[in-house]
């Protein structure tokens, strides 16, 4: 109930407490009419209730004085003790303002009129003698309820606020971490290039344009964290035009996509710092080059990737004593970023020499909105 008052308009909030207390008056109608099947002078049902209702209906007019009074004297930690004496006033008031009413009401509807009460006094003292400590539990009662509904919407404000605060440290942490890659890259490529400057300035000049189409595709994307599989092998595509003037005839990449992968949201810059983990710690240190293979398929609700090469693969200390650069590492934390244990990233040894970095996401197909980060 609280959360269902708490999200409603006005209209509607109100209409539900009118209901809670129709309710009321029916419980307890239910409840009289069953005793009354023991007197000897058995009272209608019908007229019962209308006592009920009218004692209830009081009680709505009177509530929202005690919401007020709830929420402008709660029971937190530093008001209670100033809070507890005014409530205790107030539930004598509202409680004796109640009496009045049903003071008034109910003899016209045939309350207590086999008393043959002939006056208004007399019936208030009956009716303070019967129900004056029961209105005050009623009072307590509401404000119990009422500071339960107000302490579920702090709740909810805190733990909105807090998500809020958790998605945004993350987006700011991915952020930094996949701006540490645009330098890392831009440092190797152009020390690639200066290489040729020299010795071969018609290539470094076509690595250069090439380097500028990169640079222009990879700031297009800047703040963004994920874009679908094509697009991310379109950016790998012309880093490996860069990388392949570079190696000639030494290096060679084949790709082998899955067509059902190609809309998958993967991360931005996903691929590219691994392939060129690849090529400089696999391939380069190699006189005759390498193969570099690249592959995605879609099973059981995820999305493989895999890039691995042929090159001279991990020391005689294996995988576990394998030390990861800026790529690799930086890799590793955005993915526990975005997909928390959704995920895996794992480091295998090939069969012959090299090594497979392979990584398993959950298949999700991109469409451009924003998604919660997992922290």
């Amino acid at each position: 109930m609280a959360s269902t008052v708490a999200s409603r308009g006005p209209v509607a909030r109100w209409l539900i407490i009118f209901a809670v207390w129709t309710l009321f008056g029916l419980f307890f109608a239910s409840q009289f009419a069953l005793q009354n099947q023991l007197s000897e002078n058995p009272i209608s049902f019908w007229r019962i209730l209308s006592w009920q209702l009218a004692s209830g209906y009081a009680w709505f007019i009177v509530s929202p004085l005690i919401f007020w009074l709830s929420k402008r004297f709660p029971f937190d930690d530093n008001q209670w003790k100033a809070s507890v004496p005014i409530h205790i006033v107030a539930s004598i008031a509202v409680s004796l303002a109640i009496l009045t009413i049903d003071a008034y009401v109910l003899p016209k509807l045939g309350y207590l009129s086999r008393f043959n009460l002939t006056s208004y006094w007399e019936t208030y003292k009956i009716l303070f003698f019967v129900n004056f400590h029961f209105s005050i539990a009623i009072y307590w009662g509401v404000v119990a309820i009422h500071q339960a509904i107000l302490y579920y919407r702090k709740y909810r404000a805190r733990e909105l606020q807090t998500s809020q605060l958790e998605a945004r440290l993350a987006q700011s942490r991915l952020q930094v971490l996949k701006m540490q890659l645009h330098p890392h890259f831009l440092f190797n490529t152009l020390n690639a290039i200066s290489e040729l400057v020299h010795r071969d300035p018609d290539t470094a000049d076509r690595m250069l344009t090439d380097l500028s189409d990169l640079l222009r595709m990879s700031f297009e994307n800047l703040e963004v964290q994920e874009i679908p599989l094509k697009q991310e092998l379109e950016f790998l595509r012309k880093y490996l035009e860069i990388e392949q003037t570079r190696f000639h005839d030494r290096l060679e990449v084949k790709m082998d996509i899955g067509p059902d992968t190609l809309d998958a949201s993967v991360p931005n810059m996903i691929l590219q710092p691994l392939v060129e983990n690849a090529i400089k710690h696999g391939i380069s240190p190699r006189a005759e080059g390498g193969k570099i293979n690249i592959e995605a398929w879609r099973k059981n609700g995820h999305l493989h990737l895999s890039v691995s090469d042929d090159g001279v693969g991990v020391n005689s200390g294996g995988v576990k004593a394998f030390t990861e650069g800026v790529g690799l590492s930086n890799t590793r934390r955005r993915l526990k970023h975005l997909y928390g244990n959704g995920h895996k990233f794992e480091l295998e040894p090939e069969e012959a020499h090299g090594l497979n970095v392979r990584l398993d996401i959950p298949y999700r197909e991109y469409r451009n909105e924003p998604r919660v980060i997992e922290d």
